[in-house]
Order: structure tokens, then C-alpha cells, then sequence
């Protein structure tokens, strides 16, 4: 029990506390709402992946493949990913906002149970109703995948995760260093779920209350905040 929970307090530490960590997830959170805890998993499951296979690469290969190089590619990539996804999500923002006036492109507080009641010129209601649905899937799949993604890059950054299962290779038995990895893995993946969801449960809210403003602006801050992480971890990673 002791293990188990150094391992998941301690990764708990090392997700909370890192900026870039946050960063990625908080646009995809804010844009899949009540699917959010998903990206939260999906990123846990992603940086989960990561951190094993450089670890494994450290054990088995490190006198034949520069691992330094690969963590040192791998964060400059973080930059560059966190600038996209915060643009992407901008962007987004612009477009759904900036033409709310037009089929498909605004936000419903009830878009699928209460379609019926929209009248569009393009077709019925019915057929509004599965195409929105249908995009919101489609974005909401995306943006698991992107996290999933982001989160093996994470995985591969920095030598701090390497340092993170050092202490599992000096436990005293197998058993003690499977019980702390996995550890780390669960704490890893329940901190950025409850990240996510919080995030996701302000943005479905804010639409349930009809406060669109605050929505653009709270996605707009997402999206600045993963864009400026990406510009400082591209100078000086934290």
C-alpha cells in the first residue's frame, strides 16, 4: 500500500505541476465538454505510454540510441503541438461566433432532444438533428485522438519521467516495482480526468445558462494559454 501510494501521489505531483501538461488538455476539455473526461484519459493514457517506452528504450538500448536527442526532439515538438492546438482552438471560436447566424455553426443548449423545435430552410429538423450530432461526435473523436497523441510526446519529453520509475527499479522485488508504475499510471490518468472534467463541466454549464459570451472567451483563454506555454516551452522548457 505504502508503494502503491508514493507511486500515485507522486505522479499526481508530476502531472499537476507541469504547465505544459495542462496546457494541452485544456482546449480539447473546453471543446468536448461533458465528453471531456475523455481527452483527460486519453492524454493519462497517452503520457502513460510514453514514459514506459523511453523508459524501456533507456534500459535496453541506451548505449546504441541517443535518448537524449529523442527527449530533446520530443520537447521541441511539445512547443510546436501546444501552438496548433491553441490556434486550432481559436480558431474555432472565431468561426462558430463569428457566423452564429448560420446553420450548423452555433451553439444549442439542447442541439439533439429539442431540434425538432429549429426551423432551418436547408431541411427538416430531423436531419439538422442527426448532422449536428454527427459533428459533435466527429469533434469530440478528434480531439481523443489528439490527446492520446500529445500524450505520448509528453511521455517522450524530458528525462524528469525517466527519474519518475527510477524509484521502481530500486524496490526490492518485481512485484514492488509493477505495484508503483501502475500507481503511477492510475494517478497519472485520474489527475488529468478530473482536470479535464472540471474544464468540460464549466463549458457545458456556461452553454446550459445561455452564456455564450462567456464561453467564447473562456475557450478564446484556452486557447491563448496552451499558444503561450508553446512559445515559452520552445525557448526554455520548464
Amino acid at each position: 500500500m505504502l508503494t502503491f501510494l508514493t507511486g500515485f501521489v507522486a505522479s499526481v505531483a508530476h502531472v499537476v505541476t507541469g504547465p505544459d501538461h495542462l496546457a494541452a488538455v485544456t482546449p480539447l476539455a473546453i471543446d468536448s465538454k461533458k465528453k471531456s473526461w475523455m481527452i483527460g484519459f486519453s492524454w493519462g493514457l497517452g503520457h502513460t505510454i510514453g514514459m514506459l517506452l523511453i523508459g524501456l528504450l533507456f534500459i535496453l538500448f541506451k548505449e546504441y540510441l541517443p535518448i537524449d536527442l529523442i527527449s530533446k526532439y520530443s520537447e521541441t515538438a511539445i512547443g510546436f503541438l501546444l501552438i496548433g492546438i491553441g490556434g486550432y482552438a481559436i480558431l474555432r471560436t472565431y468561426l462558430r461566433h463569428s457566423h452564429g447566424n448560420r446553420p450548423h455553426s452555433h451553439f444549442h443548449t439542447r442541439p439533439f432532444l429539442y431540434a425538432h423545435i429549429h426551423k432551418h430552410s436547408h431541411g427538416s429538423s430531423g436531419d439538422y438533428a442527426d448532422g449536428h450530432e454527427h459533428e459533435h461526435a466527429g469533434t469530440v473523436r478528434q480531439n481523443i485522438f489528439t490527446a492520446l497523441f500529445i500524450g505520448v510526446i509528453h511521455g517522450f519529453a524530458g528525462f524528469s519521467h525517466l527519474f519518475a520509475l527510477l524509484p521502481s527499479l530500486a524496490l526490492p522485488t518485481m512485484t514492488a516495482s509493477v505495484i508503483y508504475i501502475s500507481a503511477f499510471a492510475a494517478g497519472t490518468i485520474v489527475a488529468m480526468i478530473l482536470f479535464a472534467s472540471i474544464l468540460g463541466l464549466v463549458a457545458f454549464r456556461s452553454i446550459a445558462r445561455e452564456k455564450q459570451a462567456f464561453l467564447k472567451w473562456f475557450t478564446f483563454s484556452g486557447g491563448l494559454l496552451a499558444i503561450g506555454v508553446g512559445i515559452l516551452w520552445l525557448i526554455h522548457p520548464f
